[in-house]
């Protein structure tokens, strides 16, 4: 089962880095929108489709705003 999962990430990895698109931005993207995404319209979350429609305005991580101070 293990095995199989990271067959699927890794073909998601290389599929965005065929297309073009930031593996990092990619990720954290598709996994905050994932749960949000109508599931009829899950092919946008592919790396072509994506590229399309969110990389423009992708979401970031809060994780990116740690160690960070207001100044």
């Amino acid at each position: 089962m293990g095995a199989e999962l990271l067959g699927t990430l890794h073909s998601l990895m290389v599929t965005s880095r065929m297309q073009g698109v930031n593996q990092y931005i990619y990720l954290v993207d598709v996994l905050q929108r994932v749960s949000l995404h109508p599931d009829s319209q899950i092919a946008d979350l592919l790396p072509r489709n994506w590229k399309d429609k969110f990389s423009d305005y992708f979401l970031t991580s809060d994780l990116a705003l740690v160690g960070r101070t207001n100044t």
